[in-house]
């Protein structure tokens, strides 16, 4: 087992979320949620709908209201979208966020349009991800497992520090699933850091190094794929089974 270094010994986290609170009206959506994310990290959210997952995306990239600290790379995360970019953080949206009049080329060059080496850039992610074939095909005449890896693509072009997965295997098949498990095995192994949300636990179970369950808008448990696959709070929130003494 890989033993973590103690936080004083070790570089700032890629991302860290210490006490995050959201409310919409009278409702908490997160309530002092924290963990962290370290650079070639895998950390997965996973949890029963609405649990808050996606609501923590939205909090960290300033798309909500929230109380609490986020961090990356050490430094307080910037409270609008706009700034997510030039701090090295990408997502990935669950409605994949394609312009449905671009081509695949042209909507992976979106976020880097204008940089001297955006082509090559937009080259080496399509090649990545064999899309090379579907380039110049556009975004509505694509299979839905094309349409990810595009949407995947472009979320990788700006070669980003923090990738953020929101459901990255919704609506694939197994080889599809295989073969994105790969590709985010890779992005980690360059360094990146990767938080993701995805209700295909089988798949989490085989990526993630870390896990951490959300049960309405609080952490219920965390810890490695073997430690959160057996703890009972896990089966109490998804199976309703009641966790005994």
């Amino acid at each position: 087992m890989n033993v973590r270094p103690e936080a004083e010994d070790r570089a700032p986290a890629r991302l860290e979320v210490s006490a995050l609170r959201v409310a919409f009206g009278g409702l908490t959506a997160l309530d002092e949620v924290s963990f962290d994310v370290q650079p070639g990290e895998v950390v997965a959210l996973i949890g029963p709908n609405g649990a808050g997952k996606t609501t923590v995306f939205n909090a960290v990239c300033g798309l909500v209201r929230r109380r609490g600290d986020v961090q990356i790379d050490g430094m307080p995360a910037p409270r609008r979208t706009a700034g997510l970019t030039a701090r090295g953080v990408s997502r990935t949206l669950q409605g994949l966020g394609l312009f449905s009049g671009l081509t695949a080329r042209e909507n992976v060059l979106l976020p880097v349009a204008g940089r001297r080496d955006a082509d090559a850039r937009v080259a080496a992610q399509l090649a990545a991800l064999d899309l090379e074939p579907l380039a110049d095909r556009p975004a509505t005449a694509l299979s839905y497992p094309d349409r990810k890896r595009v949407a995947l693509a472009r979320a990788l072009v700006t070669d980003p520090r923090l990738l953020l997965l929101d459901e990255p295997a919704g609506g694939l098949g197994a080889d599809d699933i295989a073969a994105l498990g790969d590709v985010i095995s890779r992005v980690a192994a360059t360094g990146c850091a990767v938080l993701l949300v995805e209700h295909h636990v089988d798949f989490v179970m085989g990526l993630a190094d870390r896990i951490v369950v959300l049960d309405f808008g609080r952490v219920i448990a965390r810890g490695t794929p073997d430690e959160v696959r057996t703890d009972p709070r896990v089966e109490e929130a998804y199976l309703g089974v009641k966790a005994t003494a």
